[in-house]
């Protein structure tokens, strides 16, 4: 359920929490909310075109810096839209963080053209994220961007 989770961010960002405090909580409760989530984080999009690694859990990770366009989370920006990825042994420009993630799910973090940075999942099933689990994921990104603008003094 995602209900709690805003509700959890939202009185963060009532009691003055930082957007790097309220991404940290994100990120652990969405990964915990769910056990088809075996890598949950952020890759945070600069101005130089390269997604750098935010908060996350799960294992370590060598893909701490992606190019856009490189990879699922890469081309998620250079597409300017999310992927839903049922079983990445199919994809050519696939990065493996583990041999063990079959699915992967980017939701970017946007503001209409304005991407801020995406949430990245990987599962160790094959197609693990349903239309359910997709929603969820769309709906913390949207408050999140809100935060992202927030912080960035970009009033909604």
């Amino acid at each position: 359920m995602i209900d709690p989770l805003l509700g959890r961010l939202e009185a963060m960002k009532k009691g003055g929490a930082s957007l790097a405090a309220i991404l940290e909580e994100a990120v652990r409760g969405l990964h915990e909310g769910d056990d088809r989530f075996d890598w949950t984080g952020i890759y945070e999009l600069g101005p130089d075109q390269m997604l750098r690694l935010g908060p996350y859990v799960g294992d370590a990770t060598e893909h701490t810096e992606i190019p856009v366009g490189r990879g699922i989370c890469g081309t998620a920006v250079a597409e300017k839209r999310d992927l839903n990825i049922p079983d990445v042994r199919e994809v050519g420009n696939y990065l493996a963080c583990s041999l063990a993630t079959r699915s992967e799910l980017v939701v970017l973090i946007r503001d209409g053209e304005t991407i801020y940075a995406q949430i990245d999942i990987d599962s160790h099933t094959v197609n693990a994220f349903d239309a359910a689990a997709t929603a969820k994921v769309e709906r913390l990104a949207a408050w999140l961007a809100v935060a992202y603008a927030a912080a960035r003094g970009i009033v909604r």
